[in-house]
């Protein structure tokens, strides 16, 4: 029987995965999270299909040492390409942060055109597209990936003149092209929310990929009844496999609180 105070696993590449733990320590406050930054080898998009598996993989065994109860694949390029193969080696539930995302979208848009903006390697995938076509097929999908959003969200750049013209160079098309929703289909992105909507106007919703799964991860928990009871304060561990100093000084803006408790690891050996 599982223990209903068991830990959440989450991990990613890096960083951005906190804006996921962000939310779920928002609508579930009783949870304990454990979280993986696999720091040393991002990012996992320059990676073969292959290797990011064989990452993911490790990422999730080391997880799974921890006793956890369910699974957040917060990479985006992990869950595109080895959520299948995760999924196959675990017993626990293994949610990822395209899917939600994906299924929030279709839900939402009303004229059935929706952009999806995300890095090279997750808007090369389709990753998103797929999902969105899975959910209704009559959707127009408008593609555009963002590579310099990443940089400036870890400069700490998110509002002002950089980040306003950036975002208006790169989503001129995707506005362009009459859509009503837009997914931030990047962990990072979240933090230029406040930007990407002004370029976009009040008439495009934009749905944050962190957002939806942590709802997911609150229904699957509630579903199971194996949600955290409300007792003990809930343990937050934090795990790198390279640059502690530098997780914690940027992760403190993506989590929006302090970081403690940062242990560095080893993977793969």
């Amino acid at each position: 029987m599982q223990n209903n105070n068991a830990p959440i696993g989450v991990f990613d590449s890096g960083i951005g995965g906190l804006t996921v733990v962000r939310e779920i320590q928002r609508v579930l406050p009783f949870e304990s999270i454990v979280y993986l930054g696999d720091t040393a080898r991002v990012p996992y998009g320059i990676r073969s299909p292959q290797t990011v598996i064989r990452y993911s993989l490790e990422c999730t065994r080391f997880l799974l040492s921890k006793k956890i109860k369910l699974l957040v694949v917060a990479c985006n390029t992990a869950a595109a390409v080895g959520i299948d193969r995760i999924r196959e080696t675990v017993s626990v539930p293994v949610i990822g942060v395209i899917a939600p995302g994906a299924k929030a979208a279709a839900m939402n848009t009303k004229n059935k055109k929706i952009g999806i903006i995300g890095t090279e390697a997750t808007i090369k995938s389709s990753s998103y597209l797929k999902a969105i076509k899975s959910f209704d097929e009559s959707i127009e999908v408008f593609s555009c990936p963002c590579p310099l959003f990443v940089p400036l969200v870890e400069e700490g750049w998110l509002d002002g003149d950089v980040p306003r013209l950036t975002a208006s160079r790169y989503l001129g098309h995707v506005k362009d092209m009459g859509i009503d929703t837009l997914v931030l289909g990047c962990t990072h992105y979240p933090l230029l929310k406040k930007v990407i909507s002004e370029v976009m106007g009040s008439g495009v919703t934009l749905i944050d990929s962190a957002v939806e799964t942590a709802k997911e991860v609150k229904y699957e928990l509630q579903s199971k009844g194996i949600e955290g009871i409300a007792s003990d304060a809930p343990v937050r561990e934090f795990y790198v496999t390279d640059s502690p100093e530098r997780f914690k000084s940027i992760g403190e803006r993506f989590l929006g609180q302090r970081i403690e408790n940062i242990n560095k690891i080893e993977l793969g050996v």
